[in-house]
């Protein structure tokens, strides 16, 4: 342009030069207006009379004026990497997405409805992606980077269910309800209309451990024992919340189990391990001990089918069957040589077992068990000394004889109200007699004695009464004696121990009476008892006088004894010594003057060996004794 101008200034001469100078700027001007240079990461949108273009750069585009409204330079969105962008034509709706990196032209109805970047999705997540044009949902699973189309909306990234070897996860398609498990080691992606209930821990059993499982469609219930690891289906439940612990039987013990489909029972015995079956539970508690059946022991068992008892006694270790109740453990019943039982049967008939050998026979031994539908008869007696309360319960009866002590009130005919304590000493001969006349038999004797008590009390003064008690005791013991026999039993005696007046003056007075009494036989008591001593005394002085003589003569014989044993023995040696001596001795004189020397040398011994000391006399040495007097020297 500038040489142009150059060369028409030249040509026309300088006073066009001005004019030609408007008309060049004024033609740039216009030159401006109709070129346009769009650089690079700009475009040029033309809105023209009936369209609109768009130009990119980097060009240069020519427009002709009036032939447009509207020419405006905007900025190209640049896209990353990661980026995307949601254009829209806004003529025909359409919507696209266009993804980086690179630079972004829009068309000439486009216009961007939403920026972003992808989702970067790594090996455990996961993305759920609706398209809200046709309503499918689709799963987008890592690694990878998740761009989404026109018309995809996803939810927040999710990381996929990791399960180990023994997890399991139970998962349900809610548009079509069905149920699945999905067992480990895996990685599981949930689809949109999936729900799970959580990672659960398969049942690892042992050998003896088991688990029930119930399906809660069919109803039906299976059984899984260890070793191994147990995963459910679908529709399968813990039936007992918990894996199990088979029960463990030793040898002694069982356990009884009922199938609830059929309702039969069955009995297992130890050594065992006790697995429940699929409709199996354990009866009466768990496990039991069996019976040990012996000697001593029995047990009575009801049949429950047909209702029956019998008694087991044979040796054993008792398992019941599966129709079988045990009822009761018997012990042995053993009697003592005094004891006895009334065992009424199963038709009322009373049967007496008695421990002495003498009244029990080969059918009722001392030793037994109770039968089936027999039981021991107890009689309720009466108790306590004025036999109020029928509380003592008898069911063993001792035989020997006993004492039964009694508080009975009387009074006299001088109307002194005394109060007796009475011991009857008694025992029971014809237990089957007692049985059949009376139920309780101490207040049938008391009430008797009772009676007579105050009949013959009722008799007498009460100066009368005390003078007279033995005799009046002997009276209500002897009188009636066909009471007792009637009843069985045997009154060996009966005596008042104690009594007293209920009144208390009167009781002084009483008191006063006795103590007296007392002391009178006691001081006769005592006076008879001082004679009895000084009689004892002299008995034993004569006793003793007569062993001391009797010692004296014994003593005296044995001395003479010992004095003519001695002197023969002594003669017999004089004897010896003369007749050795004879041949060279003649002489008897010499021979005697002999022995009497030696018998002196072995006195002599005797003395010198002890602490003794000797004497002579003048006639046995021969001494004179002189006495010299010395003059003193003048």
């Amino acid at each position: 342009m500038d040489i142009l101008a150059k060369s028409f200034s030249a040509a026309v001469g300088a006073p066009m030069v001005v004019v030609a100078s408007v008309v060049v700027v004024a033609t740039l001007a216009t030159l401006s207006r109709i070129i346009k240079s769009v650089s690079k990461g700009k475009q040029l949108r033309v809105e023209k009379l009936t369209e609109v273009v768009v130009h990119n750069g980097p060009c240069t585009v020519i427009v002709i004026p009036f032939t447009y409204r509207k020419a405006e330079f905007t900025d190209v969105v640049s896209l990353g990497t990661l980026d995307y962008a949601k254009v829209k034509d806004t003529i025909e709706g359409k919507e696209r997405i266009e993804r980086g990196p690179k630079l972004l032209f829009l068309g000439a109805y486009d216009e961007v409805a939403k920026v972003g970047q992808g989702v970067t999705l790594s090996k455990t997540e996961y993305l759920t992606v609706e398209d809200q044009l046709t309503g499918d949902f689709s799963i987008v699973k890592g690694p990878c980077v998740w761009y989404p189309g026109p018309h995809d909306t996803a939810t927040a990234k999710r990381t996929a269910l990791a399960l180990e070897e023994d997890e399991f996860v139970r998962l349900q398609d809610s548009a079509t309800g069905q149920r699945w498990v999905k067992q480990g080691k895996d990685l599981v992606f949930l689809e949109p209309t999936w729900r799970d209930s959580g990672v659960q821990k398969a049942w690892t059993l042992k050998s003896y451990e088991y688990v029930r499982l119930l399906d809660s469609v069919t109803g039906k219930v299976s059984v899984h024992r260890g070793e191994g690891t147990v995963f459910p289906a679908a529709n399968e439940t813990l039936l007992d919340r918990e894996k199990l612990t088979a029960t463990e039987l030793k040898a002694n013990e069982y356990i009884r189990v009922m199938n609830q489909t059929d309702g039969k029972i069955r009995v297992v015995s130890g050594p065992n391990l006790v697995f429940l079956g699929a409709s199996e539970r354990v009866l009466d508690g768990g496990k039991k001990t069996a019976v040990d059946v012996d000697e001593h022991n029995a047990v009575l068992v009801r049949d429950i089918r047909s209702g029956q008892l019998r008694l087991v006694t044979e040796k054993q270790l008792f398992f019941p069957g599966p129709d079988d109740k045990i009822e009761e453990v018997e012990s042995l019943i053993r009697l003592e040589d005094h004891e006895a039982v009334i065992v009424k049967d199963k038709d009322g008939i009373l049967n007496f077992h008695y421990g002495d050998p003498k009244k029990c026979g080969e059918s009722r031994p001392r030793s037994f068990f109770l039968p089936p539908h027999a039981e021991i008869v107890k009689l309720y007696w009466s108790s306590g000394l004025r036999r109020l309360k029928r509380d003592l319960v008898i069911e063993r009866f001792d035989c020997r004889p006993q004492f039964l002590w009694n508080e009975i009130d009387c009074r006299t005919q001088d109307n002194v109200e005394l109060v007796l304590e009475t011991t009857m000493f008694w025992e029971v001969v014809d237990l089957a007699v007692m049985i059949g006349k009376t139920g309780n038999l101490p207040g049938d004797i008391y009430n008797q004695i009772r009676s007579q008590f105050i009949k013959y009390v009722g008799q007498v003064t009460l100066k009368g009464f005390m003078e007279g008690l033995h005799v009046i005791s002997g009276k209500v013991f002897g009188e009636d004696r066909d009471f007792y026999t009637s009843r069985g039993v045997k009154v060996h005696s009966l005596e008042v121990t104690k009594y007293m007046c209920s009144d208390k003056r009167t009781s002084e007075v009483l008191q006063q009476i006795i103590e007296e009494t007392t002391n009178r036989l006691n001081r006769l008591s005592q006076a008879e008892s001082e004679n009895e001593v000084r009689i004892y005394k002299m008995q034993g002085q004569l006793e003793h006088e007569k062993l001391n003589g009797q010692l004296l003569e014994i003593k005296h014989e044995h001395e003479k004894a010992e004095a003519t044993v001695a002197g023969e023995a002594e003669a017999d040696r004089v004897a010896a010594f003369m007749q050795k001596l004879e041949k060279d001795v003649p002489t008897l004189e010499d021979r005697m003057s002999i022995w009497q020397t030696l018998r002196k040398q072995d006195a002599l011994s005797v003395v010198s060996e002890g602490g003794a000391s000797l004497y002579y006399t003048p006639n046995d040495v021969d001494l004179s004794i002189k006495s010299e007097v010395r003059k003193s020297a003048k």
